[in-house]
């Protein structure tokens, strides 16, 4: 995976909140149940839209063209990328193993071969992380159809990704790239959790295929590191980069809570060991409670990033099956249901923030894929309505306009915040926070804002569903950044979708810095 590994990746994967995909919805946002049914339509229709059968492969765009923004992948870009396909293809078998289909049963065997054309040699591919992907993918296809095909292709791509398991910098771990393993000559070397991660899941299916205890131990062995290099509490950072002991990046990724979570589930399956569990569910909970807006998985950028939320789900929901860990079933039912109330009825695709309706412009296939893929692999509730969540909104979650997008940072320095942080620094002019509200009856409520204000007195104002509530909400001054105040304002919400905007407008008399913790009340 090339595109999330720099710190402006790592921007808009936390932060961004881009205007243009977000204020062209369309078609009937009625509310609907989650049901088997509309599981199948998911799925029916993410294949209708995506896959192309004359090259057993899926597109990257539902427009079928190549757009610059993600330009990767066979044809220019015309196609899914390396580690995008391996994806599709846990799609198709998340709706195999749901309805044991022979149409999903014959498109397991085809993308293999679709994507074999297109990849003659898949380890050109220097990125051990999508290699481990499609490791991942050939293991899950074996216990699936028992083919030996997939076993063998599993077990060599394992075999390839170890080879870059080095003792050299930081202790152990497995080098991001097989051409980088020197940080003093190569800005590009790291190991981090996407990779070393979803090699401990590979080499546990390998020992059961196998019987093969070392596998076992080499799950352990990597697992160990991951622990020792990349876990802070119930924190689990991104990678580590630089010369000598090295440097512990610490971005926030639900990709990285759910690998790792999903390689804990692995060792506990595979040796009951209680600490795994332990580990397991401290991720699980540290996402659930901070990177949630109001209980539905946050929306994390475009491109690579639509596809965190599926792979924390997918072994989110592995850790309430393997584990018998039921109290997360409620919380993939209702994302599930998320996802599902806001596709897109022109064509029936969902986008990538399952929070919002998907807009009218082309979706990226990894986004679809994650809001159909939570609809095959979690059983359906059969709700009728909305998700309304908890009415607790993380400012820190929340989307934001990209106008100086400098200008509205995340930040956990100062004392008594709540959740992982809040949008700090923000004073310029034509930004704001867009937080995307769903309510279960049409009413008036009173939202509260926390913040802290210790330049003095600050304004914004407040929209809802794009018509002004107030002009120039008062932000009355604290006695430093680390006291933090509430203001109140009531607001008239419809049924179903609700966008609520907080901005900064200095015609409107807007000003001063302000930092925003959390919105709460709905």
């Amino acid at each position: 995976m090339k595109l999330v590994r720099t710190a402006t990746a790592k921007w808009l994967a936390a932060s961004l909140a881009t205007v243009l995909l977000v204020t062209a919805w369309g078609g009937d946002q009625r509310a609907a149940a989650f049901t088997a049914s509309n599981a199948d339509a998911a799925m029916t229709s993410f294949v209708n839209v995506f896959y192309d059968a004359s090259a057993k492969y899926f597109y990257t765009n539902s427009d079928h063209q190549i757009q610059a923004a993600h330009a990767y992948g066979p044809n220019g870009g015309l196609y899914t990328d390396f580690w995008w396909e391996a994806q599709m293809w846990e799609t198709v078998m998340d709706a195999y193993q749901r309805t044991g289909s022979t149409t999903y049963r014959t498109m397991i065997d085809d993308i293999y071969t679709g994507f074999n054309a297109k990849y003659a040699n898949m380890v050109d591919n220097q990125f051990n992380d999508d290699l481990g992907w499609w490791a991942l993918a050939c293991l899950r296809a074996y216990e699936l159809t028992g083919t030996q095909d997939y076993l063998n292709r599993g077990s060599f791509l394992f075999d390839h990704v170890y080879a870059s398991w080095d003792t050299t910098y930081y202790g152990g771990g497995i080098w991001w790239r097989a051409d980088a393993k020197n940080p003093a000559t190569n800005t590009s070397s790291q190991k981090n959790m996407a990779t070393n991660a979803p090699m401990v899941m590979a080499a546990i299916k390998l020992k059961n295929a196998y019987n093969n205890s070392n596998y076992l131990t080499k799950a352990q062995q990597i697992y160990s590191w991951i622990q020792s290099k990349l876990i802070n509490g119930s924190k689990v950072n991104d990678h580590m980069e630089g010369t000598g002991a090295g440097i512990v990046k610490d971005w926030d990724f639900t990709y990285n809570y759910g690998t790792y979570l999903g390689a804990a589930t692995a060792l506990y399956q595979a040796t009951g060991t209680s600490s795994y569990l332990t580990d397991a569910n401290n991720a699980a909970n540290y996402v659930i409670n901070k990177m949630t807006s109001a209980t539905t998985l946050l929306y994390e950028g475009e491109n690579d990033a639509p596809g965190f939320k599926m792979i924390f789900a997918r072994n989110l929901n592995q850790l309430r099956v393997q584990a018998n860990q039921t109290q997360y079933l409620t919380f993939l039912q209702q994302n599930a249901t998320q996802a599902w109330n806001h596709r897109r009825t022109s064509d029936g695709i969902i986008g990538s923030d399952w929070t919002a309706p998907t807009g009218s412009s082309y979706v990226q296939s990894l986004a679809a894929a994650a809001g159909t893929s939570i609809l095959q692999f979690v059983p359906a509730d059969n709700y009728t309505g909305n998700i309304a969540g908890n009415g607790l909104y993380e400012a820190e979650n929340a989307r934001r306009t990209l106008v100086s997008a400098a200008g509205m940072i995340n930040e956990s320095s100062q004392t008594g915040f709540n959740g992982r942080g809040y949008v700090a620094g923000w004073n310029t002019n034509g930004t704001s926070l867009n937080f995307y509200v769903n309510q279960n009856a049409a009413g008036s409520k009173t939202i509260t804002f926390r913040y802290s204000a210790a330049a003095g007195n600050a304004g914004r104002y407040v929209k809802v569903n794009g018509a002004v509530v107030t002009n120039n909400l008062t932000f009355t001054g604290t006695s430093n950044w680390s006291t933090w105040n509430t203001v109140s304002v009531t607001v008239a919400l419809q049924a179903g979708s609700n966008t609520i905007e907080l901005g900064y407008d200095t015609s409107k008399g807007n000003n001063n810095y302000l930092n925003l913790d959390q919105m709460y009340g709905l």
